[in-house]
């Protein structure tokens, strides 16, 4: 019993969630908060465009086109007010906010920073009822989640056969998870990542029939056909 529950105990600490690393072209809205409301306008995108003379025409028209969030450049960086350039590729969401947290507190007394990603956006192909691309409000979707977006399973899914492809140090990297592991919460790839795929193979029976000869196919339907047809004049000889 004691052994039993040590091991659960380990398999979610190595299960906790650390982060999804930032990537370039990731959308962030990136929200910051003090004591001093006045005093953080400079830094939030939304209250900047706001600011402008009382009564003038181009606020409403500034704040519908404002930027929707922070978007990562090709080059890792994230261009923030007053703050300028920051390289943020690699870096967690936790770790963002605790960097820019610190360089904040330069020009406002406790600054709070709050992150939310807008495009984590995963991919599940291969032996899924709906596959296709999804978006999640979360970066914090396990592989379980992610199939269940894609409506789970088909009936020809090998369960012990689950792939993820995920970019990695400029090339892409595959993993073969087996979903009917107890302990694959403790898989360093349990959480998805942005922009992984994740791809489920038929399992032996659809690779079977995948592989029968077309022509064997065309065969039988014809078969099938003549067969219905001698059987529809035997009828009318009758």
């Amino acid at each position: 019993m004691d052994t039993d529950r040590a091991l659960t105990e380990q398999q979610v600490q190595q299960a906790v969630f650390e982060g999804s690393r930032l990537q370039t072209g990731d959308l962030l809205d990136i929200k910051v908060t003090a004591f001093d409301e006045y005093a953080v306008r400079p830094f939030n995108l939304h209250s900047m465009n706001q600011v402008s003379t009382p009564g003038e025409s181009q606020n409403t028209q500034a704040a519908q086109t404002a930027p929707q969030g922070y978007v990562i450049d090709n080059e890792g960086y994230l261009s923030f007010p007053v703050l300028g350039r920051i390289f943020v590729k690699g870096m967690t969401m936790a770790q963002l906010r605790t960097d820019l947290e610190q360089r904040l507190r330069q020009y406002l007394s406790d600054p709070m920073v709050s992150i939310r990603q807008l495009n984590f956006n995963i991919t599940v192909l291969g032996e899924v009822k709906s596959p296709g691309q999804y978006t999640s409000p979360t970066d914090k979707v396990t592989v379980f989640q992610a199939l269940g977006m894609a409506g789970d399973m088909t009936d020809f899914g090998d369960r012990t056969k689950v792939r993820i492809i995920r970019h990695e140090d400029g090339a892409d990297a595959t993993y073969v998870l087996d979903f009917t592991d107890k302990n694959i919460t403790a898989s360093p790839y349990y959480y998805m990542q942005q922009n992984d795929v994740l791809y489920v193979e038929p399992d032996d029976i659809k690779k079977k029939s995948a592989n029968v000869d077309p022509n064997r196919n065309l065969a039988f339907q014809i078969g099938g056909v003549v067969l219905g047809l001698a059987s529809i004049l035997i009828t009318l000889l009758r």
